[in-house]
C-alpha cells in the first residue's frame, strides 16, 4: 500500500491565490506529492467535476477526496467523524487530533502541529515531537502551520511521512515556488534522518 508523502496539498479554493485548478497545477509543478480535494460543500456534480479536473493533473492515484464519497476514484480522507467508506475503496487516511482510534485506515493526518493563520486559536499545538508520540506506528502527516522550511523540516526530523500543507501554498503569489521550498525542505530533511538511523 503506497500511502501518502512528501508535501500534501490540501485545495480551499476560497482561499486560492487564482482559480483553483491553476494553483494546484502550479504546486504539482513546485512538488505536491498529493492533493487532497476539500470542498465539501459543492454540488455533487460540480464536485466530481473538479475530481475529474484535478486528477488530470496529477499521477494516478495521487487524488484523494476528502469525505467517505470517493467521486468515481479509490482513496478517502475522512474527518474524525465521518463514517468508513463503502467497499472499493484502496486508501483511506483519517484527521486525527490526538491519538489515532483507528480501524482499517493507512494513515492519519495529525494537527495542528503549529498555530495556524487558516483557524486561528485552533489547537493548541500539538508539535512534531508530540504528534510523532501520538501517531506511534501510524504512517502520519503533519497539519497546520507547516509554512516555512524550518517548519518542515522539523517534522520530517520527527519521523512525519509527509506535510499536509493549505494556506500556504492557496495564498501564495508564487504557489510553485513555495511548494518547492517546502518539499525541498522537507525532503531533504526525511533523507537526512533516515542516514542517521
Amino acid at each position: 500500500m503506497v500511502t501518502p508523502s512528501g508535501l500534501v496539498l490540501l485545495t480551499d479554493r476560497r482561499l486560492a491565490s487564482g482559480s483553483l485548478l491553476d494553483v494546484v497545477a502550479r504546486a504539482v509543478r513546485g512538488g505536491a506529492a498529493w492533493v487532497i480535494l476539500r470542498e465539501r460543500d459543492l454540488p455533487y456534480a460540480e464536485r466530481r467535476a473538479l475530481a475529474v479536473s484535478l486528477r488530470e493533473l496529477l499521477p494516478p492515484g495521487r487524488l484523494i477526496v476528502a469525505g467517505p464519497d470517493p467521486l468515481g476514484a479509490d482513496a478517502v480522507h475522512l474527518a474524525e467523524a465521518d463514517p468508513l467508506p463503502v467497499a472499493g475503496v484502496s486508501l483511506i487516511g483519517r484527521s486525527c487530533h490526538d491519538v489515532p482510534g483507528l480501524s482499517i485506515e493507512d494513515y492519519v493526518t495529525l494537527s495542528p502541529i503549529f498555530a495556524t493563520s487558516t483557524k486561528p486559536g485552533y489547537g493548541p499545538a500539538l508539535g512534531p515531537d508530540d504528534a510523532a508520540l501520538l501517531a506511534g506506528e501510524v504512517p502520519w502527516l503533519a497539519l497546520g502551520g507547516v509554512d516555512s522550511p524550518e517548519r518542515a523540516a522539523a517534522c520530517a526530523e520527527a519521523g512525519a511521512r509527509g506535510i499536509a500543507v493549505m494556506g500556504a501554498v492557496m495564498r501564495a503569489a508564487d504557489p510553485e515556488g513555495v511548494t518547492r521550498t517546502l518539499a525541498t525542505a522537507f525532503g531533504a530533511a526525511r533523507a537526512g534522518s533516515a542516514g542517521r538511523r
